[in-house]
């Protein structure tokens, strides 16, 4: 057994939701013999949802990594038109043995030029834009394609990380761990999916998402001619 430890970066941004990232912080950061990296474009302080997450190592500085995380937020698409960041995504994408990400953290991916031919989650509210990426839909909670490990969103990230977890360190650790942090769900509501949710709270969802549709969607295509800039 190597005494190199499992090295995951989180590659995280202000404006990210918050929970797309300590979700699965929580559990990997309990994963045997690992070495959990939080890092950012510039490095320092990241604001999230009126937190902030303070020393931020820089991307450029870490040569190499075993699981890339990059979680979603609200502004992901926008994120998505940082080249700099986007790049070092890439970069330490293409060295890694898992590529991975939370919620609308795959639209990052797909920036990033790493999702072309593979399915993949997101957000359901979102989804549909994976596709100018050239990645096939796939709306399960947790969606798996080699190396690509990406979850749905938000509260997906545990179910995520876990998944991640029985990947590499086999089931019983993921159990142990799971166990652990007594991860047994009972939601009051069954409201968390599109298909379970009331078809008048769906409604109004959807009409909160009316006004920033056709900005993220516009961004989203946005990033779609620099992959090719990327890719070099």
């Amino acid at each position: 057994m190597t005494d190199v430890p499992f090295r995951v970066v989180f590659a995280v941004y202000s404006g990210m939701t918050q929970l797309d990232f300590t979700g699965p912080y929580q559990f990997l950061s309990r994963l045997p013999r690992s070495e959990v990296i939080v890092a950012s474009a510039a490095g320092g302080d990241v604001f999230s949802e009126g937190l902030t997450f303070a020393g931020t190592r820089r991307l450029a500085e870490i040569s190499a990594c075993d699981l890339i995380c990059v979680p979603g937020g609200a502004n992901a698409t926008a994120v998505a038109l940082d080249l700099g960041l986007v790049g070092e995504v890439r970069r330490l994408a293409q060295g890694a043995r898992y590529v991975t990400s939370v919620c609308t953290g795959s639209l990052i991916l797909g920036a990033a030029g790493l999702l072309e031919g593979r399915r993949a989650a997101c957000h359901w509210a979102w989804r549909y834009l994976l596709p100018l990426y050239g990645a096939i839909i796939d709306d399960r909670r947790v969606v798996q394609d080699g190396n690509l490990i990406t979850g749905g969103g938000v509260t997906a990230g545990i179910d995520f990380a876990l998944t991640v977890i029985a990947e590499v360190a086999g089931s019983e650790v993921a159990q142990l761990i799971q166990l652990g942090l007594e991860y047994a769900p009972a939601p009051p509501f069954n409201a968390g999916s599109p298909e379970s949710a009331p078809a008048a709270i769906l409604a109004a969802y959807r009409a909160r998402l009316a006004g920033v549709m056709s900005v993220r969607e516009a961004e989203a295509r946005a990033a779609v001619p620099r992959i090719a800039v990327l890719s070099g």
